[in-house]
This record gives C-alpha cells, structure tokens and sequence, in this order.
C-alpha cells in the first residue's frame, strides 16, 4: 500500500505525462506546475522564469522555471533540477498502467517519462514541502526547457536566479539507485555537400553527384573505424551521421545533399581528432567526383560544441549527500559515467557542480519506453530526502 506522498506523486506524474510538450513547447507544462506550486502555498515572489527561450537559437514558448523557497533551517543551498520536454516521439502519449510499469498506451509513440518523470519526483518533493511545512535548508527547484535538442535551457539559464545553490541534484534517466558523476561531450556539425547538376539520362556526364560525394564520403568513415562506436590507441568515442536530405529527382544529377552528423568523447582532444577525420573524409570525396570537365563537387562545414565533458570528483559534497540519502533509505548507490549529454554538462560548465539521478525511466525515445513503478518511487524518497536535508 503506497503512502500518501508517493500516491500523490504518482496520480501527479499521470498529468503531467499526459500534458503535451516537446522540445520548444514546454509552455503548457509550465502552467500546470506554477498552478500546483502556487496551490500548494508557494509565495508568487519566490517563482520566476528566466529568457532563456529568447537565447536559444530554436526560440520557444517557454523560459526555465525557477522556485527559490528561504530556509527554515541553516546549511547550504540545495537545488532539485529536471527538464520538461520530452522527444517528438512521444506526442499524444498515453500512459496506462502494465502490473508495475507505466507503458503507452499507443505502441507507436514513446512514453515521454524521459524526463517527466524527473519533472515529476522534482515538483513532489517541492509539494510535500510546501503542504507539509516540512523543516529545510534553503531551497531551489529548477525546471528546464530544450534539454532534448541540445541542452538549451541550461546552457542559456540566467543562473543568477537559481541563488547560488552549492548542491544540486539532476532527475533525470535510469535507476533510482544510479549515480552519475560525468558526461560526454558532444559536438553537432552541419555539412551542406554541392555537386554540380546535370541531366540524368541526357548527359550525366556534365554532372558531380552530391549523393556521390556523400556515399562515398560516409563509407569511408565506416571502412576506417570512424563511424559508430570508435576505439583508436585507447581512446574511444563515437560518431554519426544522422540525417541526410537532398534530391529532387531521379533524372537530375543531384547538386546538393545536407547532413547533420555529431562526435562524441569525454576526452576532447581525441574528440577533435573524430572531428577532424569526418572533415577529411568529405573533403576527400569531394575531389575523387569529377564531372567531363574535371569539375569538382565542394563541401561546407559548420561546426559547435553542444555541451563539454565533465567528471565529478567522488568527495564532491553533492556526491556525498546523494549516497548518504540513498544509504539512509536503505539503497545501494552506483555510481556511473554517461555516453550522453545532461543538463547537469552546463551546470557543472557555469560553476554549479551537479550530480544526475534516475527515476525508473527504460528504453527512452522509443516505442518501448516504460516507467518502473517502484523505482520512480525511491526517486521520489531519495528527492525529499536531499530536499529536507534529512
């Protein structure tokens, strides 16, 4: 028999799955956690939300949202953290319960508990707080946008308003128990391929296929270990090309294909040199596709850096705290590295050491996405305990 605490968190997490809000849309989940917090007894001075909308390259409809609640009891900062959006796959999900999981109802669409379930155990722990007048340290709650297409939301938070928090915890994906301590970083890149056009059946002749240069370009990469998971000398990483548009036709010699591809490594000087072998590697083709009059296709590339590695060092005092609270729920921690970026990549890069936590979510931005029951519950515990300080 669930407790009351964990009851209402659950009957919570079933709206706010079934809100709608991807990537730049977040703006009706928003509303429905200002209203839960302002019924809960939130004063309106302590919620705001930041620009962060108005930064981002994507735009948006919505900024972070901030909850910063004075403390009844002295000690350090703390501030609970998870993004809002969720993946275009999960539009119009539809949670049912299957014995111990959440699941969707429609097998074509994901879940979306990647991250509403972290959004979830965040705004309860802030609810018990704020109903139950529970004794706590000086708190904030943090809520972002845009995590899923790049980390936006953290990376443009104004963290001026977060109140200078020296432990902060990230609700995010995976078991309750597992404590990551670093990210990857990633870097997106944005290659535009230009043949030249020409008839098909005509004079193909006269043309360069963009598609050409493409092909050979990514198979290249492939033949010499530089695509997917890459190992090179000890160092590892990993590359991908991961989507390709271009063409009208089939009677037309292509003049120009675009493709977005990324590199990852938490070492970033090996980062650079998968960088460096995909530039090389279109360059290259580039020159082996010539037309009759030996013209050449070219290629542009436009590169960023989504979000830089980090690591944790294990006696970071929000490590610490996070393994006391689990130990104290009678938990084992473990500890982890992630492959993927978090919100937590722009925190720890803005002067905010952050550690990331799980809340049950399984096989994320896919159809068979689920949401174990029981361990979003120890989410939920591990959340009100490093809130409470207790």
């Amino acid at each position: 028999m669930l407790d009351p605490f964990l009851k209402k968190a659950e009957a919570l997490l079933l709206e706010l799955l079934a809100i709608p809000g991807g990537s730049c849309q977040e703006g009706e989940v928003m509303k429905y956690l200002t209203a839960k917090l302002l019924a809960a007894g939130a004063s309106p001075d302590w919620l705001c939300f930041d620009d962060a909308q108005k930064r981002s390259p994507k735009g948006g409809d919505a900024g972070n949202l901030v909850l910063k609640i004075p403390g009844t009891d002295s000690g350090p900062r703390r501030m609970l953290m998870a993004h809002t959006d969720t993946v275009p796959l999960c539009a119009g999900a539809r949670p049912v319960r299957r014995g111990q999981y959440l699941v969707p109802a429609d097998k074509n669409t994901g879940l979306g508990a990647d991250d509403r379930a972290g959004s979830t155990v965040v705004l309860a722990a802030a609810l018990e707080i704020l109903e139950r007048g529970l004794p706590h340290p000086p708190l904030t709650f943090f809520w972002t946008v845009q995590e899923e297409i790049g980390l936006y939301g953290a990376r443009y938070a104004k963290t001026s308003l977060l109140g200078k928090p020296r432990l902060a915890f990230n609700f995010d994906g995976g078991a309750a128990e597992k404590v990551t301590l670093g990210a990857t970083g990633g870097y997106r890149m944005e290659i535009q391929v230009r043949g030249i056009a020409a008839h098909a059946g005509a004079a193909p002749e006269q043309g360069a296929s963009a598609v050409a240069i493409a092909a050979l370009a990514i198979a290249e990469l492939h033949r010499e270990g530089w695509h997917g998971k890459i190992e090179k000398n000890g160092r590892t990483g990993t590359s991908n090309v991961g989507a390709i548009h271009g063409g009208e036709a089939t009677n037309v010699v292509t003049p120009l294909v675009e493709i977005r591809a990324e590199a990852r490594s938490h070492d970033p000087v090996f980062r650079g040199r998968i960088i460096r072998a995909i530039e090389t590697a279109f360059r290259k083709a580039a020159k082996k596709v010539r037309n009759a009059k030996r013209r050449t296709g070219e290629v542009l590339i436009e590169g960023r850096l989504d979000y830089e590695a980090f690591r944790l060092d294990a006696e970071e005092p929000c490590v610490r705290a996070v393994e006391d609270a689990m130990r104290g729920l009678g938990l084992a921690p473990q500890r982890a590295i992630s492959n993927g970026g978090l919100d937590a990549n722009w925190l720890f890069a803005r002067g905010i050491p952050t550690v990331s936590l799980g809340c049950g979510q399984e096989n994320p931005h896919t159809p068979a996405e689920r949401l174990c029951l029981p361990e979003f519950h120890k989410a939920c515990r591990i959340a009100l305990s490093l809130a409470t300080g207790k």
